[in-house]
């Protein structure tokens, strides 16, 4: 066309810029689309109108999603811009109020077993044909404590 290969490097060695590049071939084929669009049937050319307008709403809503604010960073974090507001502390301690509930939980859990087998421990005792004095004699302890032969 003019000499020039789309890819060559630009003024003063500069590399080529991709977008101006696109836009250039985007262009060229733009023309040579125009020039024959009069020879093309009616079915035809309006199926490339449907077309047209879906692609010009694609690159709408491409350069909307560009368009968008996007966060930055400092220090390698993501900032919310502004100070921390009272909400924020708030949450940050959340974790740490349902670890103590969970270990107070447990805590508790663990007293009221020890509590209920000492209870039934003693209910066990109380409720023995042998009298409880028995349990202290040490002679009774000894006798406990070795194997009998049942016969």
């Amino acid at each position: 066309m003019n000499g020039k290969q789309p890819n060559a490097p630009g003024p003063a060695g500069s590399p080529p810029n991709p977008d101006a590049l696109e836009a250039r071939i985007g262009l060229r084929i733009a023309s040579a689309l125009a020039e024959r669009s009069d020879d093309l049937p009616h079915d035809i050319a309006e199926r490339l109108k449907v077309a047209r307008a879906l692609a010009v709403e694609r690159g709408r809503e491409l350069r909307k999603r560009h368009a968008a604010p996007a966060h930055h960073r400092q220090g390698g974090t993501l900032v919310i811009s502004g100070p921390p507001s009272w909400w924020l502390r708030l949450a940050s301690l959340a974790p740490l109020a349902l670890l103590l509930v969970g270990l107070l939980c447990i805590q508790r859990s663990y007293v009221d077993q020890q509590v209920n087998a000492a209870a039934e421990l003693d209910a066990a005792i109380l409720t023995d044909d042998l009298p409880p004095q028995a349990y202290t004699d040490q002679g009774f302890a000894e006798y406990l404590r070795t194997p009998h032969a049942v016969e």
